[in-house]
């Protein structure tokens, strides 16, 4: 891979990870149109790995808040009398992170095979758009962050499963969850952004240490870490405008971009101008 195609798929995971549009279904369309083999072992890791960048961004972002839960979460290890909110918060990030870990683990042939495909993307832009907007029908947006539960928790973080067939999208995802269990539009999307930093992180770096001679025959180390770093510049500044976003504007404003692209995508394969795979 050349650096200028590195430069443009980590401008494309940075600007796409947080938002309800899918970073890995816009990657997978992105490397068909520049000629790589989506379901090669090699081009599977690069996508999985760069997504690091957007997760540094997110850690950095919200440090402050990271800093504080596991702070009260150490504390209330230690003194059940300290157990408070953020303790409560810390122990539902990892409870709700618990069903991908295990879940994508399991079907990590699946993710990186058959679901490596156009036609699925194009199905699970569309489908999931009907979701969001069902999700904003029936939001309530009466709970806060504080008001999660543990039921909540496990929702959130069983349909972020979901988030592993390409375009879906994680956040479009957790944030429909959310609204779905009554959490305003804020509250969805912080605990979304909280909850991407284990699962991505243990997909990145489980794709660094197992893919890793795949990745330098095929990618290569110099463009996959041009692409990570990129995607973390442009991530950073995607977690602020999301935020202010969906505290004004509901998410169904993403929808009639993922049906378009879906129709253009669908176009091109039908016409032949590119492989499903």
């Amino acid at each position: 891979m050349n650096l200028l195609s590195a430069i443009l798929l980590g401008v494309i995971e940075g600007v796409t990870e947080f938002l309800p549009v899918s970073s890995t279904g816009h990657l997978t369309i992105t490397e068909k149109l520049l000629g790589l083999p989506v379901d090669d072992p090699g081009v599977t890791a690069f996508t999985a790995i760069i997504q690091l960048g957007a997760i540094v961004a997110v850690v950095l972002y919200f440090w402050r808040d990271i800093l504080t839960l596991v702070t009260a979460w150490a504390r209330g290890l230690r003194d059940r009398e300290a157990r408070d909110q953020d303790y409560r918060l810390a122990w539902f990030v990892l409870a709700g992170s618990v069903p991908i870990g295990i879940i994508g683990f399991l079907a990590r042939d699946i993710v990186s095979g058959p679901l490596r495909n156009l036609w699925v993307v194009v199905g699970a832009l569309l489908v999931w758009s009907a979701v969001m907007w069902a999700a904003e029908r029936a939001a309530t947006l009466r709970k806060s962050e504080r008001n999660l539960s543990l039921a909540d928790t496990v929702v959130i973080g069983l349909v972020q499963c979901l988030a592993l067939v390409p375009g879906v999208s994680r956040s479009g995802a957790t944030i429909s969850a959310g609204l779905f269990r009554g959490l305003d539009r804020v509250a969805a999307a912080r605990f979304s952004f909280l909850l991407s930093i284990p699962a991505l992180v243990a997909a990145g770096g489980y794709e660094a240490a197992t893919s890793a001679g795949d990745l330098s025959a095929t990618v290569g180390w110099a463009a996959t870490l041009v692409a990570t770093a990129v995607s973390f510049v442009v991530a950073y500044a995607a977690i602020a405008w999301l935020l202010g976003l969906v505290a004004r504007r509901p998410i169904t404003i993403f929808i009639p971009y993922r049906i378009g692209l879906a129709a253009v995508v669908a176009v091109l394969l039908g016409a032949g101008v590119i492989s499903a795979t």
